[in-house]
C-alpha cells in the first residue's frame, strides 16, 4: 500500500512538474481577480437583473426543481420567469445555472466565478498554443486578463463568460483532435459545442461557424471517395455529440414549454429574439430594420474596439499588427479559423436586436447596460482579439530585437532588449489598468448606492419572517431587488413577497413576523443620491369597525390643508379646520358599515363618506401659498371579512416632488421640510 501511494505521488509530482507554470499562474491571477471583483465591486450584483434569474435557477436545480410553485399567485413571480400550468420557469436554459450551482456545492455561488475565469484563461492559452505556439498562447492569456470586459463579466453571474468557456473547450478539443488524430478529443469537442448550444444557441452557432466550415471543407475527400477514414470518424464523433446537445436543448424545451421547437425565451416573449422587423418584449417594442441593425452593431463594435477589448483602445492596433504579421508569414488553417470567429461574431450579431437594446440611446453610450457591463453579446470576440493582439506584441518585440541585433553587439543588444521588454510590459500594464479602472469605478459607485439601500438587511435579514417588497419596475421579484431572493420552496429563513398581495401572503404565513421594506427617493443606481430605506414591522388589526389615527406636522408657513379620501374609484374632499394656527393636527380615518370617511377637525366639501372598495388612501396637501407646499399620504390596506374588517399597518408618504409621489416618497422620520412629521396607528372599535 505504501508503494502504491508513493507511485501515485510520483505521478502527481511529475504531472505538476510538466505543467506549464506560466499559464497556470495567469489562470490563478484571473481567478483571484474575478473573485475580488465579485466581492468588492458586485457584492449586491450588477445593474443587469438577469443575475438573479440564473442564481434562482441554480437554487432550483440544487433542489431538483425545474419549476417554482409559489403559495400565492402573483406575489412571488421572479424577474424573467414564465407562468405555466406546471409552475414558473426561467426564460433561460439551465447550463449556466448548473455552473453556478457547482459553486454553491463547493461552498458559495461566488466560487464558480473564479473557476470560470481561470478556465477561460487556461483554455484560451491552449487554443492559441495550438494555433500558434507556447509563448503566443501565454501572452494571449495575459491579453485576455487585460480586457476590461473580461474583468467585469468574470465578476457577475451572467451567461457570457460560462458560455465562452464551453466554446473555448470546443475549440481546444477540435484543434487538439486535428493535431493528434484523436477521436476522443473529437468527442470532447462535440460534447462541448453541444453544451454551448444548450446554454446559448445563437452564441454557440456564431462561434462554431468557422470550425464547421473547416470541418465540411476537409470532408470533401472522404465523401468523394466514400471512404470511412479516421478524419471521417472524428467528424462523426464531433457532430454526433454536438447534435446530442441540440437534442437535449429541444428535449428541455418540450418539458418546460410543451413544444420542442419553442425555447423558453420565446414562450416568455414570442417576438423577442432573432431577426429583423417588429421585435417586442414586456411592452417595449421596436421596428428592427436592417439599417438600425447595422448602425447599432457598428456602435457596439466601436465600443468594444475603443474601450472593452484587450488594453482598451490599444488592443485593436495590436490585433491589426498581429494580423499583418500572420499574413506575411502565411496563414495556417487554425489561424484562419480564429480570424473567422471574429468575422462570424461581428456579422452574425447584426441579426440580433439585443445589440440595439444594450445601447439605450444610440447617440449616448453612457445610456444603457453597455456603459457598465460592456458589449457582452460580443464576449466571444475577446478570443480572436486576445490571440492576434498577442501576435502583434510579439511581432513588435521580435522586430525591435532584430533591429538591435543588426546594429548592436550581442553584449549590448541583450540588456537593451530586456530594458525595452520591461518598459513595454509596464506600459501595457498601465494601459490595461487605466482601461479597466473606469468601468470598475462606475460599477463601484452603483454598489455604494446599493449598499445604502440594502442596509436594513445587514448584517442579515430578519429570521423567520416575511418581507413585503415594493415593485418599482412592475409585478416582479428580483427586479430590481435581485439581492433579496427566495429559496425554491419559499420556506427559507426570510421569505420575500410583493406588497400588493399583502393579505394573501399574511394568510399563507400566519406563524411568521411580517415586515415591509420601503424607501424614499427614486430607485435607480444612476441617481445622484441613494435612497433612504426603512424596514419596519407590519401588524394586523381586525374588528367590526376600524379607526386609523393620523397626526401630521404643519410648518409655520402653512396657509391651509386640503384632504382627499379615496377608495376604489370614489373620492371625498375635506378641509382641515384651523390649519394655519396649528403646529400639529390630528384626524381619523373611520371604516364602518361598508363605508369610509374622515373624522375630527375636518369639514367635508361634499359627501362625508364613500363606499369602501379595497385600499383606503388619504392625501393631505399642505399649502403655503404662491405654489409652495408638500403633501402627506396615508395608504391603509383594508379588506372586509366575515367578522367585519381587517387592516395592515398603513403606508406613510411625504411628497415634496411630484415626480416621486408614487411609491418612492416614503416618509422617513427626520427627512423632509422642517416641521414635517407623520404618525399613523390603527385600532379596532
Amino acid at each position: 500500500m505504501v508503494s502504491d501511494a508513493m507511485t501515485r505521488w510520483r505521478r502527481v509530482r511529475d504531472a505538476l512538474a510538466a505543467a506549464p507554470v506560466g499559464p497556470l499562474a495567469v489562470a490563478a491571477l484571473a481567478g483571484a481577480l474575478a473573485y475580488a471583483v465579485s466581492v468588492l465591486v458586485f457584492p449586491y450584483h450588477s445593474t443587469n437583473h438577469d443575475e438573479a434569474v440564473y442564481l434562482q435557477q441554480a437554487a432550483m436545480l440544487l433542489d431538483g426543481q425545474l419549476f417554482l410553485r409559489p403559495p400565492v399567485d402573483g406575489a412571488f413571480r421572479p424577474w424573467f420567469f414564465v407562468e405555466s400550468a406546471q409552475g414558473l420557469y426561467p426564460k433561460y436554459a439551465p447550463p449556466t445555472a448548473v455552473v453556478y450551482a457547482l459553486g454553491e456545492l463547493a461552498g458559495d455561488y461566488r466560487y464558480a466565478l473564479p473557476a470560470v475565469a481561470a478556465a477561460n484563461v487556461g483554455l484560451l492559452y491552449g487554443v492559441v498554443r495550438e494555433a500558434f505556439d507556447h509563448r503566443t498562447g501565454l501572452l494571449a492569456a495575459v491579453c485576455l486578463v487585460c480586457s476590461p470586459m473580461f474583468v467585469v463579466q468574470s465578476g457577475v453571474f451572467l451567461p457570457y463568460a460560462p458560455t465562452t468557456m464551453l466554446n473555448l473547450a470546443f475549440a481546444f478539443a477540435y484543434f487538439r483532435a486535428e493535431r493528434t488524430g484523436s477521436a476522443r478529443w473529437a468527442t470532447i469537442a462535440g460534447a462541448a459545442v453541444g453544451a454551448a448550444f444548450f446554454s446559448r444557441p445563437f452564441t454557440s452557432v456564431l462561434f462554431a461557424a468557422p470550425f464547421v466550415v473547416h470541418a465540411v471543407w476537409t470532408l470533401r475527400g472522404p465523401l468523394r471517395e466514400r471512404a470511412v477514414t479516421p478524419l471521417f470518424r472524428r467528424r462523426v464523433a464531433t457532430a454526433g455529440l454536438g447534435l446530442a446537445g441540440v437534442a437535449t436543448a429541444l428535449g428541455y424545451n418540450a418539458v418546460v414549454t410543451g413544444h420542442a421547437l419553442v425555447f423558453p425565451y420565446q414562450a416568455f416573449a414570442p417576438l423577442d429574439g432573432l431577426g429583423f422587423g417588429h421585435r417586442e418584449i414586456l411592452g417595449y417594442e421596436q421596428q428592427y430594420t436592417v439599417r438600425l441593425a447595422l448602425r447599432s452593431n457598428a456602435e457596439v463594435a466601436w465600443e468594444f474596439l475603443a474601450e472593452w477589448g484587450p488594453f482598451g483602445a490599444l488592443g485593436p492596433v495590436l490585433a491589426v499588427l498581429g494580423g499583418v504579421a500572420v499574413h506575411r508569414r502565411g496563414w495556417a488553417w487554425r489561424q484562419r479559423v480564429l480570424a473567422g470567429v471574429a468575422a462570424s461574431v461581428l456579422v452574425g450579431n447584426v441579426y440580433f436586436w439585443g445589440n440595439r437594446n444594450v445601447l439605450g440611446d444610440l447617440a449616448d453610450h453612457s445610456d444603457g447596460l453597455i456603459d457598465t457591463l460592456g458589449p457582452y453579446y460580443h464576449f466571444d470576440l475577446l478570443v480572436p482579439a486576445s490571440a492576434f493582439a498577442a501576435v502583434g506584441i510579439l511581432a513588435a518585440f521580435d522586430g525591435l530585437r532584430g533591429v538591435l541585433d543588426a546594429r548592436l553587439s550581442d553584449a549590448r543588444a541583450r540588456p537593451v532588449a530586456v530594458a525595452v521588454l520591461l518598459v513595454g510590459s509596464a506600459a501595457l500594464g498601465g494601459v490595461a489598468a487605466s482601461a479597466t479602472a473606469e468601468p470598475v469605478r462606475e460599477n463601484a459607485a452603483f454598489t455604494d448606492h446599493y449598499e445604502v439601500a440594502y442596509e436594513p438587511f445587514e448584517p442579515s435579514p430578519p429570521d423567520d419572517a416575511v418581507v413585503l417588497l415594493p415593485d418599482p419596475y412592475g409585478d416582479w421579484l428580483n427586479h430590481p431587488f435581485q439581492y433579496l431572493r427566495n429559496d425554491p420552496g419559499f420556506d427559507g429563513d426570510t421569505v420575500y413577497a410583493l406588497r400588493d398581495h399583502s393579505f394573501e401572503v399574511w394568510d399563507a404565513y400566519p406563524d411568521r413576523e411580517t415586515y415591509r421594506y420601503v424607501y424614499r427617493g427614486p430607485w435607480s443606481p444612476y441617481s445622484a443620491e441613494p435612497v433612504d430605506p426603512d424596514l419596519h414591522r407590519v401588524s394586523m388589526v381586525s374588528g367590526d369597525a376600524l379607526t386609523a389615527d393620523v397626526e401630521v406636522g404643519l410648518p409655520d408657513w402653512t396657509a391651509g390643508v386640503t384632504l382627499t379620501l379615496e377608495s376604489g374609484d370614489r373620492s371625498a374632499y375635506y378641509t382641515l379646520d384651523g390649519a394655519a394656527t396649528r403646529e400639529r393636527a390630528a384626524f381619523d380615518i373611520v371604516v364602518r358599515d361598508g363605508r369610509v370617511g374622515l373624522d375630527g377637525p375636518v369639514s367635508p366639501t361634499g359627501n362625508a363618506t364613500i363606499p369602501l372598495n379595497g385600499t383606503v388612501e388619504v392625501r393631505a396637501l399642505v399649502d403655503g401659498g404662491y405654489g409652495a407646499g408638500f403633501s402627506y399620504g396615508v395608504r391603509l390596506p383594508v379588506e372586509e371579512t366575515a367578522d367585519g374588517y381587517r387592516a395592515l399597518t398603513p403606508y406613510r408618504e411625504l411628497c415634496t416632488d411630484l415626480q416621486t409621489c408614487e411609491g418612492s416618497a416614503v416618509y422617513v422620520p427626520g427627512v423632509g421640510p422642517e416641521g414635517a412629521s407623520l404618525n399613523v396607528s390603527v385600532r379596532a372599535n
